[in-house]
């Protein structure tokens, strides 16, 4: 029996709801043949099935919500439904012609008593192959945060072999947004790493192979290591040529799932979607050349795009390439520049390249325009001067930026329209629900933006404490994957560092983001017409054009204005 994981339904998708099943447990399936309807974010598409078969069972009901390459359904192949009934009746056939022709020298009786024999005994593994135990699980990298799937792996807090407790850290990995670390999801040992530093692990995908201090039967699970499905996939020339139904009691005693290794003609079929299949027709490639990093050896988007790479980059240097991917490009690249003496080159990596690779698909595809304002803040310090002692009395810190915050919720929910995203793909606008405030903080590794979560619906003493957490973790590279995600407006304060103006980029989906210049004392007339001394802090917009127009940034922010520069007027308003 074969799980068919779901495969990759597009940029940035990680998930699905299943819309409607085809077919019910039990019906058979040709090839390609729709199997089950699910709808994503952006669209409503089918899923066909890879092979010919019977499906065994559904993992998800209609209306549940299905994540990418988990599994979705199971199916037994024509292959494993043929041998299964070849096994039962060959057993029959045997056992008559033993007891009708006696022990005549056509008799195959010893043959499946000497191949049962050897399926009870453990097989060797291959000289300098490695060999996993059998209840070993694979560990498969979870979600890290919103649209994020993948992420680069820092440090190994674990060798293989060690002993590992449940929670404890296992490595250290890099997202676009932060550095986290990976726990153990129960107690055992770690047997397999299957990246290394500085190379690239995909969401969904195994990311460390244990086996577990309960250890389970290997017949319970089948086998579940890229190991043992390499001992099985060598074996299988071997075992060939002596096909009979106890030769494949063997294997399936040995612990060989038959979804491991699907015969068609007498041969392997190697497992993959229909999407790679007819990519790897386009390319012209031959997809049993192509080593599969999923489940069961199975051949992935990115296994097929890493070999036409890899291969090509070894007929352009005319040398086997002995890297992945990934690390082939970046030896290729520093290479090929040559820098002059002193000049010291640095790759992007990380959160910097990420950031530098959304901020030029922001810059380059959403029509920016920009609206700027001055503040007078003088009764807002003044404000802030008189509660900073009350938050010191509970050792805490009252900044700004709480009470802009504050100051913005209310602004928003009279012009939801600044507070909405926006799907390009689809031209809609989804209004939210709550005033999820971003803030751009300047860390080590790079810019982040993690975000403080109903602003509307908080105190003024619990944003204060939102924003001292948040900035802490930011500087620190240890932001919760759910702190940055979910979004729905962004201010970015570089007048913390000195600036006045600045053209902010906008942090999509979101529509709009302000940038705060620093506070100022400036000369201003009063309303008698004397010259006296201000705080003057001038704020810079940039909105998205698609979705909103100056008329409407400029009342949202004159009425941002009003709860700024006469902070008493927002008691009137807050709920």
């Amino acid at each position: 029996m074969s799980d068919f994981l779901l495969p990759d339904l597009g940029e940035g998708i990680v998930e699905c709801e299943v819309v409607k099943w085809l077919v019910g447990e039990g019906d058979r399936i040709a090839e390609d043949q729709p199997v089950v309807e699910v709808s994503t974010d952006k669209a409503v598409m089918e899923i066909t099935a890879p092979d010919t078969g019977q499906v065994t069972r559904l993992y998800c009901g209609e209306g549940e919500t299905a994540r990418v390459h988990a599994p979705l359904f199971a199916y037994d192949t024509s292959s494993d439904i043929a041998t299964h009934t070849d096994s039962v009746s060959g057993g029959d056939d045997t056992n008559g012609h033993d007891h009708a022709a006696g022990a005549g020298p056509t008799t195959r009786a010893p043959e499946p008593a000497a191949a049962t024999a050897e399926a009870e005994i453990p097989q060797p593994p291959e000289p300098g192959g490695e060999q996993t135990p059998a209840a070993a699980k694979p560990f498969l990298l979870p979600d890290l945060g919103e649209g994020i799937v993948e992420c680069e792996v820092v440090a190994w807090r674990v060798a293989e072999g060690e002993e590992i407790a449940e929670d404890q850290p296992v490595v250290e990995v890099s997202t676009d947004k932060a550095v986290m670390e990976i726990t153990a999801p129960e107690a055992g040992r770690l047997v397999r790493r299957h990246c290394q530093v500085g190379e690239s692990a995909r969401v969904h995908t195994p990311l460390f192979t244990y086996h577990p201090a309960g250890g389970e039967s290997p017949n319970a699970t089948g086998t579940t290591t890229d190991t043992t499905s390499r001992v099985a996939s060598d074996a299988a020339p071997a075992t060939a040529p002596a096909a009979t139904p106890a030769t494949t009691q063997a294997s399936v005693s040995r612990g060989t799932s038959a979804s491991a290794a699907p015969m068609r003609d007498g041969r392997r079929r190697t497992p993959a979607s229909p999407a790679v299949r007819r990519r790897v027709r386009e390319l012209g490639l031959n997809l049993d050349e192509i080593p599969g990093s999923g489940k069961d050896g199975r051949v992935l988007k990115e296994d097929v795009l890493a070999f036409q790479q890899h291969r090509d980059s070894a007929a352009e240097t005319a040398q086997p390439a002995a890297k992945a991917a990934t690390e082939t490009a970046t030896t290729a690249t520093a290479r090929g520049a040559e820098a002059p003496a002193g000049v010291q080159v640095e790759p992007l990596k990380g959160i910097r390249a990420v950031m530098a690779r959304r901020m030029s698909e922001a810059a380059a595809s959403i029509p920016h325009f920009a609206y700027g304002d001055e503040f007078d803040v003088t009764e807002l310090l003044a404000l802030r001067e008189r509660l900073k002692a009350r938050f010191a009395e509970r050792d805490e810190r009252l900044t700004l930026m709480p009470l802009l915050m504050k100051a913005l919720a209310l602004a928003v929910s009279e012009f939801p329209l600044l507070n909405c995203r926006f799907d390009a793909d689809a031209e809609a606008i989804h209004y939210q629900d709550g005033c999820h405030i971003g803030m751009a903080v300047d860390s080590q590794s790079g810019l982040l933006v993690p975000n403080v979560k109903h602003v509307e619906g908080l105190s003024l003493r619990q944003v204060a404490a939102e924003v001292e957490r948040l900035t802490r973790a930011a500087r620190e590279g240890r932001v919760a994957p759910a702190d940055l995600k979910g979004g729905t407006i962004s201010i970015s304060n570089i007048g913390a560092l000195g600036g006045t103006y600045a053209m902010p980029i906008i942090n999509a989906p979101e529509v709009a983001i302000v940038a705060l210049g620093r506070v100022q004392r400036l000369p201003r007339f009063d309303a008698e017409g004397r010259v006296v001394a201000r705080s003057i802090m001038t704020v810079t917009w940039s909105g998205d054009h698609r979705v909103l127009d100056g008329g409407t940034m400029a009342r949202f922010c004159n009425r941002w204005k009003g709860y700024l520069e006469a902070p008493e007027s927002m008691l009137t308003e807050l709920r």
